[in-house]
């Protein structure tokens, strides 16, 4: 059964993180490039690993799935109004990481070295801290 638009919208926006606002796109983009670039610590590395290193060790089909996950945080900054050169630029990103991530061997090594989801999280904050200063978020 299909729930109303007005309806789906009134639980979105009663549900921290899952509102239109730019802060709460701003939480899942940070959320998603945490799942993709940095669950954990590489021990004597001090390198970040994440979903898209992991997952991208499947031939073809771990590189497909986390590129559908980058091409998600493309999507979400088209809905906050990212001009379309920034746009291309994140998915340039997605489409390099993907493209060279699913060469076997040399691709994984890659895909450990090239942070794509992180240089797109760096575009989508400059274009939040300069469009929706209320969403800046002090780390302390």
């Amino acid at each position: 059964m299909a729930i109303p638009q007005d309806q789906f919208d009134r639980i979105a926006r009663d549900m921290p993180g899952f509102g239109r606002d730019p802060a709460s796109v701003r939480r899942r983009i940070e959320a998603m490039e945490a799942l993709l670039e940095g669950l954990f610590v590489l021990p004597g590395t001090n390198r970040r690993v994440g979903l898209d290193s992991l997952v991208g060790l499947i031939p073809v089909v771990g590189d497909f799935a986390t590129a559908a996950m980058g091409a998600w945080i493309v999507w979400e900054a088209r809905n906050l109004g990212m001009s379309k050169w920034q746009l291309t630029r994140m998915a340039a990103n997605v489409g390099v990481d993907t493209l060279i991530g699913a060469i076997p061997f040399a691709g994984d090594v890659f895909d450990f070295l090239y942070k794509s989801n992180t240089k797109n999280l760096r575009i989508v904050r400059r274009h939040l801290d300069r469009h929706h200063p209320s969403t800046v978020v002090i780390d302390a």
